[in-house]
């Protein structure tokens, strides 16, 4: 009898309860498995391949309050999207820099390139260097039924050896067209390994937000039409929770949510104290990052 890893399917309207939803199902049906960031004593992962549909991504409640972090958290993670933190890439060939590999904006913004220590001066390098979400905006723009509006992060000349590679793989785009002119952007986002506990609610949070003020915006910037974000299609290969997090999310979440109201269990992003805080947050960022800089 084969051994197969369990395809699981869920869909809601919004984004906190499609991700709850994704939560129970890897809880209840996914099998347990090791992993190779498993420390001695670590209880095995419960791991999935999971198909999220989120109907309407900006609908409210969209803030699940089961995830490892705050307000502030969130909109830390959507301006690391937008490229804040793109010069914490590491030299590639400095063995003593222990900066990151990568940054997604990075390689969406700017694919084929990595970082170069020549000189004792920082410089970015590659045989190409490509925008991708400049290429996507335009394409959506001319022709927006296209099937070619995709962005991808994976290099294989980095990343067969290293140690953390990107766990987003790619993001693909087509515009629908209402009766009344205006276009829907419809988003499918791939990832091969996705933290359920600790980091898939931020990262659908995060490119919801990236969709609607980098993508769709810009689409709306350069064709004039009003654009607006159709459903989004999260895909995960290897969707689980680590062993070590288990316990946590069974106390947060699992043995909780028959007994908690939905309201008990969410935010709605577009509550005024909620969005207070979200835009509030984001001086306190830009500090935080200006020390470290200065830190190092």
């Amino acid at each position: 009898m084969a051994l197969n890893i369990p395809v699981l399917t869920v869909s809601d309207n919004c984004l906190a309860l499609a991700y709850e939803k994704a939560l129970l199902a890897l809880y209840n049906n996914g099998i347990r498995i090791k992993t190779q960031y498993d420390k001695p004593g670590d209880p095995q992962s419960i791991d999935s391949t999971m198909d999220i549909t989120i109907i309407n991504p900006l609908a409210d409640p969209m803030i699940h309050k089961a995830f490892p972090g705050g307000i502030e958290d969130l909109k830390e993670y959507v301006m690391e999207l937008m490229g804040i933190k793109d010069h914490w890439v590491k030299n590639i060939n400095d063995p003593k820099d222990t900066r990151w590999e990568y940054t997604y904006h990075g390689r969406l913004a700017n694919y084929g390139a990595w970082q170069e220590l020549q000189n004792g001066a920082s410089v970015s390098v590659g045989p190409f260097k490509i925008d991708q979400i400049e290429m996507v905006i335009d394409k959506l723009s001319k022709q927006p039924f296209t099937r070619q509006a995709q962005m991808i992060t994976w290099m294989p000349n980095l990343d067969k050896e290293c140690y953390d590679p990107p766990c987003l793989q790619s993001l693909w785009y087509r515009l629908l067209e209402d009766e009344a002119g205006v276009q829907w952007l419809n988003c499918n986002v791939r990832f091969r390994s996705n933290d359920a506990w600790g980091a898939s609610f931020m990262n659908m949070f995060g490119f919801t937000q990236f969709n609607k003020e980098v993508v769709a915006a810009g689409v709306a910037a350069r064709n004039g039409k009003r654009v607006e974000l159709g459903r989004l299609n999260w895909h995960a290969d290897s969707y689980h929770i680590y062993g070590k997090d288990i316990a946590a999310a069974k106390q947060m979440l699992f043995d909780r949510v028959q007994s908690m109201s939905v309201e008990e269990r969410t935010y709605n992003f577009n509550d005024d104290f909620i969005r207070e805080m979200y835009d509030g947050a984001e001086a306190a960022v830009r500090q935080k990052i200006k020390t470290h800089d200065e830190g190092r």
